[in-house]
């Protein structure tokens, strides 16, 4: 029995590894793009013990002409791409003022543009069958702007808007092909300690940190399921509609909490290494080292919200549960609690 092609870009460690192998697991022969060709291999010989067909391409994701061989090269190789899910990214993190003009371009490069490229050659293939699935990856919004994440906010921001525009395109021209994003929350991956920073200090992702698993199988729903939008948690509907009715409160919060929630008390080494430019070497998997953390968030089943499944109810109970926390909060200071527990 044939099984169905998925591409996955940022393939050789942390979201990307995890949702090869959620892949892997639901049927599909998997192509895994990364710039490291040994992480890649690593993965691809996990996936084939599962049973699941595995095809390596080493490829930087900003060269839009090698992410275009790439694809042809996977429909070669293994078939017609049903599925391409778009993980790779690079940032640098740090105050506006301190950032290189150059860093961030080369961080909207690989995060946008990568994403852009992947979409475009994608869409090529699947244009031709009249049907296939793209699913990209967005922030969660109680990730949206923070601070010092000005180069990735960015950037997810714009991919944000090509995603809305280049629905309105599809659904205009009576294409079957689905967009989905995926708002991802703080993840137990190796980014952290190979992430150009700037803070001068170790960096953690913000709480409540979940482990990569779980935005493999968010990325899986995303892919069976006819959504266009899958948040992991309720806690990302509550931060929308507090966003949306007291963002000046939520901007207060970020500003006062968003350093403490982003840093550890430890400094960083001054020669740290850095993805921003070429891949970090190590055998580098799927999980990072806050695993103590990610016990408590995902002791419980996930919840995973997909759209267009009632949007509007979402919107309403958040808005409801968003006033009633946002009273809460005035009354009892949660956020002097938030910043001893961070």
């Amino acid at each position: 029995m044939s099984h169905s092609i998925a591409v996955v870009t940022g393939a050789g460690a942390g979201v990307g590894r995890a949702t090869a192998r959620a892949l892997g697991r639901a049927g599909f022969d998997v192509a895994l793009l990364g710039r490291s060709e040994v992480r890649l291999q690593a993965a691809a010989k996990a996936l084939e013990q599962a049973a699941a067909r595995a095809l390596c391409v080493p490829v930087d994701v900003s060269d839009a002409s090698a992410v275009e061989a790439a694809a042809d090269h996977v429909e070669a190789e293994l078939g017609p791409i049903a599925l391409w899910v778009n993980c790779a990214g690079a940032t640098v993190i740090g105050p506006v003022a301190e950032l290189d003009a150059a860093e961030l371009r080369r961080a909207t490069e690989v995060t946008y543009l990568g994403t852009v490229h992947g979409t475009m050659a994608a869409l090529r293939r699947m244009r031709r069958r009249g049907k296939g699935v793209i699913v990209n990856l967005d922030l969660a919004p109680r990730l949206q702007g923070l601070p010092m994440q000005a180069a990735e906010g960015g950037a997810r921001a714009a991919v944000r808007g090509f995603c809305e525009s280049l629905r309105a395109e599809l659904l205009h021209d009576g294409d079957r092909i689905r967009v989905a994003l995926v708002h991802l929350p703080g993840l137990n991956t190796p980014r952290y300690g190979w992430t150009r920073n700037l803070t001068g200090r170790l960096l953690r992702p913000v709480a409540p940190v979940y482990e990569p698993e779980v935005a493999g199988e968010a990325i899986c729903r995303a892919a069976f399921y006819d959504c266009d939008q899958v948040w992991i948690g309720l806690g990302g509907q509550v931060t929308r509609a507090l966003n949306a009715f007291l963002p000046r409160m939520m901007r207060r919060r970020r500003a006062r909490l968003g350093y403490y929630a982003q840093m550890e008390n430890l400094r960083a080494a001054a020669d740290a290494p850095s993805d921003l430019e070429a891949s970090v070497a190590g055998s580098f998997s799927v999980h990072g080292h806050f695993d103590q953390e990610t016990r408590k968030a995902t002791s419980l089943t996930p919840v995973f919200l997909c759209a267009p499944l009632p949007g509007f109810v979402k919107w309403i109970a958040g808005g409801v549960a968003g006033l009633g926390l946002a009273g809460f909060m005035l009354r009892k200071g949660v956020g002097k609690r938030e910043r001893q527990d961070s």
